[in-house]
């Protein structure tokens, strides 16, 4: 008994030793135990005890619910490495589990304690993200990363306008694409330096040639153009303006993406996977300001599934494959199971993507669509669940083979 108790001991502490096991374990499997519970809710079949409409229900856990999981993983992984201080592990990181896994009781739960009790409970999970990641920040003076901090707190000024705008209107319409949007400045931010970065490494060492363009002027115009648009479409989602400026955005997002050299990645999928999230970035703008500018008849959901789902699902599949494998002593590659899943989060945003278009019948599409995302993210923490629980023991040389850029 004694020998089981430590083992058990071991396993926990393993768990919360480093940031991305708990949350990117628990926040793949909830993800997908969300798809299951709202396509019935969905489709009037089942009641949520939630005080959210199921489609704002769906939208909130996807954008403040499993995003931010993921998000808080890889940050705590990668804020250690960008700034030399000890990760954050142990009690203060079950804290913070703990206050994440408490949000999504309470918003799940919200009809029954109230409106007030569940924005609290949810809003200060991202509210502790945001202090813990500017502490660590500020305490080692690394300031040129305080700018990871405001797509966190515009996340956070989203996540409390959706509670309020779902409790007082009846339906979250502006704070939806605002926290979308918040969500993909972080990618445009933290992708743009990113996916150069391992790019950039992969090929110096292997495919010897044409190397990623290092971030200029070009990218800072593209980016801050792209928020521009972002934040108009969010005020006015339907004026003409806005839809000129998505499609330039896209337009632009497009020519940043061939900058980085990604077609010379097909070898080492890890590498790849972070070059096709992002490509659905440029599509999604594309394809909203299409619907602006030229298909009026046409709902705005085939470019809004092609960034939720598409940039944001695959970008976070894509940082948990890679962070988990390079942290928890696996090769560095991905296998089999690994390239299964995350072709099923590309087969899943497509069927959505296809569904908003409404050249198919949507219902069918959203069943498979759902299956396919929840039997992807549920395989993700069946091939990694023994790893999470794995204590790995520090190896020289171990920071330059991790899953996170070290600057």
């Amino acid at each position: 008994m004694g020998s089981e108790t430590k083992n058990t001991d071991v396993r926990v502490s393993a768990l919360f030793s480093q940031g991305f096991r708990p949350f990117f374990l628990f926040g793949s499997i909830y993800t997908a135990l969300t798809v299951f519970l709202w396509v019935p809710a969905f489709e009037g079949r089942s009641e949520l005890l939630t005080i959210f409409v199921p489609v704002d229900w769906h939208i909130h856990e996807m954008l403040f619910g499993f995003l931010p999981a993921v998000m808080t993983g890889f940050l705590l992984t990668a804020i250690p490495n960008w700034t030399g201080q000890p990760p954050i592990s142990g009690r203060p990181l079950l804290l913070l589990f703990l206050l994440w896994v408490t949000g999504r009781f309470a918003v799940m739960m919200s009809a029954l304690i109230g409106f007030h009790a569940a924005m609290v409970a949810d809003c200060g999970f991202l509210l502790a993200v945001v202090l813990v990641a500017g502490r660590e920040i500020v305490a080692s003076r690394n300031w040129r990363n305080l700018k990871v901090l405001l797509p966190l707190l515009l996340l956070l000024t989203a996540n409390i306008l959706f509670h309020y705008e779902a409790n007082f209107q009846g339906l979250a319409d502006y704070s939806r694409r605002l926290g979308l949007s918040a969500a993909l400045m972080l990618i445009m931010l933290i992708g743009g330096r990113v996916i150069p970065n391992f790019t950039r490494n992969w090929l110096t060492k292997e495919n010897p040639g044409r190397l990623p363009v290092s971030f200029n002027l070009s990218d800072l115009i593209i980016v801050l153009l792209s928020i521009v648009a972002l934040m108009l479409w969010t005020a006015l989602p339907s004026e003409t303006i806005t839809g000129a400026l998505m499609l330039i955005a896209g337009g632009l997002n497009a020519y940043r993406l061939t900058r980085w050299a990604g077609y010379r990645t097909s070898k080492n999928p890890l590498v790849l996977y972070l070059h096709i999230a992002y490509l659905f970035i440029p599509l999604g703008f594309l394809l909203i300001g299409a619907t602006i500018v030229w298909w009026v008849d046409v709902q705005q959901a085939a470019g809004i599934h092609a960034l939720g789902a598409g940039a944001i699902g695959l970008m976070m599949l894509a940082v948990m494959i890679r962070a988990t494998l390079g942290h928890t002593d696996q090769p560095l590659v991905a296998g089999v199971g690994e390239q299964v899943i995350f072709a099923g989060v590309v087969v899943s945003t497509l069927c959505r993507v296809v569904g908003g278009l409404e050249i198919w019948p949507s219902a069918s599409l959203i069943h498979l669509s759902g299956l396919i995302w929840a039997c992807s993210f549920f395989g993700f923490a069946l091939l990694h669940i023994s790893a999470m629980f794995t204590p790995v023991a520090k190896k020289p040389g171990a920071k330059a083979q991790n899953g996170v850029p070290s600057d």
